[in-house]
This record gives C-alpha cells, sequence and structure tokens, in this order.
C-alpha cells in the first residue's frame, strides 16, 4: 500500500502553526493545502501561456533535461538566472530539429527570475500571505532567488530525477527553501511530487556547480543510495504550496497522461549566509536581491 503524506490546511494569514513547524523539520516537507485562491491559479496559467505564446522560438532549442543536462551547455540556460527564458521538452522535437506539436505544448519551464521581471510573477511572489509563511522559518534575511513555471506537458513532459535542491543553489551554512505551488491538480497520473522523508537529516549528495575551467559539472561529495521505494507520492490539489527542504530527496515521474501539470516554484535563500561564486544561478547588478520580508 501506497504511504500517503501528512498534510495540512493553511491558516488563513499563511503563518505555519507549531505542529506544521514540527512535521517540516521531522519530514523535510510539508503540505498546505488552499493556500491559493483556485481563480488566482487559473490567472497565473492563463498569463504563463499568454508568455509562450508571444515567445519567440526562432534560434532557441534548448532542451531542460535532467538526466542528460544538456543545457548546462548552453548560455541561454547559463545566463538565465536573471531573465525570463523558455526551455524544451526533451522530447519535442523530432530527428530533423523541428517541433512535432505546437509550442504551446512544446515548453518544459519558464525561468528563471519571473518573480522579479514579471508582474504578474511578481504579484504572486510577494503577497503578505507568503511573506508570513516565509516568515514562519528560521530564516534571518530571506531573499527570493529563483523562480520556474513548470508546464509538465501532457504525455511528453520529462522525469525530474532524484534530486535535493541544495544541490543547485548552494549556501554556507545551507538555507534554500523550495516553494511548490500546484496550478493544477497534481496526480500520480499525471507525474506529481515524491519526496523521501526525513532524509533532509542527511549530508547533500552533491553539487552542480562551475568547475576550474569555466564548466558546469555535477560534482559528488557524498555518495549514498535513494531507495524509490522509501518516495512518498505527494499528490495535491489546485492551490496547494508544498515546502521543501533543501536536503530533501524528491522527484517527479514524466507525465504520459492527457493532462497538463502546470506548478510555479520559488527557491528562497538566507543572505546571512555566503552564496559561492562556483554555482551556477548568477544575478546580475542590473537585478540586485532584496529581503523578500521587506519588499
Amino acid at each position: 500500500m501506497t504511504k500517503e503524506a501528512l498534510r495540512f490546511q493553511s491558516t488563513e494569514d499563511g503563518h505555519l502553526t507549531d505542529e506544521m513547524k514540527v512535521a517540516y523539520e521531522r519530514d523535510g516537507y510539508i503540505v498546505l493545502e488552499n493556500f491559493v485562491d483556485p481563480d488566482i491559479c487559473d490567472s497565473v496559467r492563463d498569463h504563463a501561456d499568454k508568455l509562450v505564446e508571444e515567445f519567440d522560438p526562432s534560434g532557441v532549442s534548448t532542451i531542460f533535461s535532467t538526466n542528460e543536462r544538456s543545457h548546462a551547455k548552453d548560455d541561454y540556460f547559463k545566463s538565465s538566472g536573471d531573465k525570463v527564458r523558455f526551455f524544451f521538452e526533451a522530447e519535442a522535437f523530432d530527428e530533423n530539429g523541428e517541433l512535432k506539436q505546437e509550442k504551446s505544448k512544446s515548453i518544459n519551464k519558464m525561468g528563471h527570475a519571473m518573480h522579479d521581471l514579471d508582474p504578474v510573477f511578481k504579484e504572486f511572489a510577494y503577497t503578505d500571505k507568503l511573506k508570513k509563511l516565509a516568515g514562519s522559518l528560521d530564516w534571518k534575511q530571506p531573499q527570493l532567488l529563483q523562480s520556474m513555471y513548470i508546464f509538465k506537458q501532457p504525455k511528453i513532459g520529462g522525469e525530474v530525477n532524484m534530486h535535493q535542491d541544495s544541490t543547485f543553489l548552494y549556501t554556507d551554512p545551507e538555507s534554500v527553501v523550495g516553494f511548490w505551488f500546484a496550478l493544477e491538480d497534481a496526480t500520480l497520473e499525471n507525474g506529481c511530487l515524491w519526496g523521501i522523508p526525513k532524509r533532509h537529516k542527511e549530508p547533500l549528495k552533491d553539487k552542480f556547480e562551475y568547475d576550474a575551467d569555466g564548466n558546469l559539472v555535477l560534482n559528488t561529495v557524498n555518495p549514498c543510495e535513494w531507495k524509490m521505494e522509501d518516495a512518498v507520492p505527494l499528490e495535491v490539489k489546485k492551490g496547494t504550496v508544498i515546502l521543501l527542504h533543501g536536503h530533501l530527496p524528491h522527484y517527479s515521474a514524466p507525465n504520459r497522461s492527457t493532462k497538463s501539470r502546470h506548478a510555479f516554484t520559488l527557491h528562497a535563500i538566507d543572505a546571512a549566509c555566503d552564496y559561492p561564486d562556483h554555482n551556477w544561478l548568477k544575478r546580475g547588478a542590473n537585478l540586485p536581491l532584496v529581503n523578500w520580508l521587506d519588499a
């Protein structure tokens, strides 16, 4: 029998209760239902579709895949930390490099600074309710570093393999927390998240970083084994937010269904911690980070 994740109803103002904090610290994640109004989810989804419609893919063919990581060699990806960029599904192209279906059904994700550059996503990311939630965590100076809009397209939605978010957004000491918002129902059928409870208390396995030659590489720093059978499915309804500790191993399977699984994610770090230069994500001086709670 498949284990079920513990879930809570969001508080009205967004703060975490003591019981919620205990669950998050114990399991490495927490599921908060009814955090975002369904109408807002629909509005954000419509806006994302509009941005894709306006996107001109001429000369852009960067595929985002956590298995192949071909995007790690692409300057379009490397320089996206302070921009809004579009990345394709691995199965979007045919053998001749042409899209197999319409553009709107071929995009894997948008990233990585919509929360500061796009007015709709900025409004979503800086609500009082979300700030109240962030303020419940053990941060001194929380900053929103990254945003991603994940489409998880019908039939070709790519797998996201087991990973820890701190692998990609490393601070010393480590501080990253992920906020994963379901803009549509996320189910076993369309590729919901899975997480391994309590494994966030173990060391970071890998670091995705620049090497001495300026290449992005995945370095294993603490070899360990994650058993898929230990993972718990995080099936959630539209409007749910899932908090993910930076060390929590989590993944999502491919989407082979006829339904999409749109989600919006934010990753925050603590400015009181060091953000090393070897991290892949860079923010230029034209887009400085600000204190999330004061913005």
